[in-house]
């Protein structure tokens, strides 16, 4: 259904390409999400929203994601969201968002995404981001997608720069990380770039068979 609906077009809906999977996110993922956000401290936490309030820190807790899950839930119910849980073998391993919905003469959304740093380096997360682009191109029928990523952070760019994403500028003090506003580059897709899907050019790119 398109927003104003039950439900955001293309949810809830499993996504797999091999080993890795995107589910939607359920509420008994809690264990496994705090285990690997206790895990990851140091490794995500320097990218890590920070509200201005300082209400909120990094969140490690069953609390917290609850309250984090019931929100993005509700976002989809209202068409504005599509949130994944990120499986590796069938194990946790991450989560990917689908953000920001926009319908009518935009038809656009934006990703954010972060990974259990034991299977960073594999590939996992340029398929998770072409298996949720190719799916918003196609199911959701969205024709633009939006990534934001701090400059420092290096490996995050490689996976939108591996995947042909384009640098369309900065962003200046975009958003609050990690205790103050943040500048961030701005990378973006549209439907007609990809043609053939932007999984199967991953796959071409990374020499595996799609």
């Amino acid at each position: 259904m398109r927003a104003g609906g039950t439900l955001a077009p293309g949810w809830p809906t499993v996504l797999r390409d091999g080993n890795v999977e995107l589910r939607p996110l359920r509420m008994r993922d809690a264990s496994a999400w705090v285990e690997s956000r206790k895990r990851n401290i140091e490794w995500l936490r320097r990218w890590e929203a920070t509200p201005p309030s300082g209400a909120s820190m990094f969140g490690t807790s069953t609390a917290v994601f609850t309250g984090m899950a019931r929100r993005l839930r509700a976002e989809a119910r209202g068409g504005r969201g599509l949130p994944f849980t990120v499986l590796v073998d069938g194990s946790f391993a991450g989560q990917l968002n689908v953000a920001g919905i926009v319908r009518g003469s935009l038809e656009s959304a934006s990703i954010g995404y972060w990974v259990d740093q034991r299977v960073a380096g594999r590939g996992v997360m340029p398929t998770c981001v072409a298996l949720a682009t190719d799916h918003c191109f196609e199911a959701v029928g969205l024709h633009r997608i939006e990534i934001n990523i701090r400059p420092e952070n290096t490996a995050s760019r490689r996976v939108v720069e591996k995947l042909g994403f384009r640098l369309e500028g900065t962003r200046e003090r975009f958003l609050h990380i990690s205790g103050d506003w943040r500048d961030h580059l701005s990378y973006a897709l549209v439907r007609e770039e990809v043609p053939g899907g932007l999984l199967a050019r991953w796959h071409r790119v990374n020499g595996t068979v799609s």
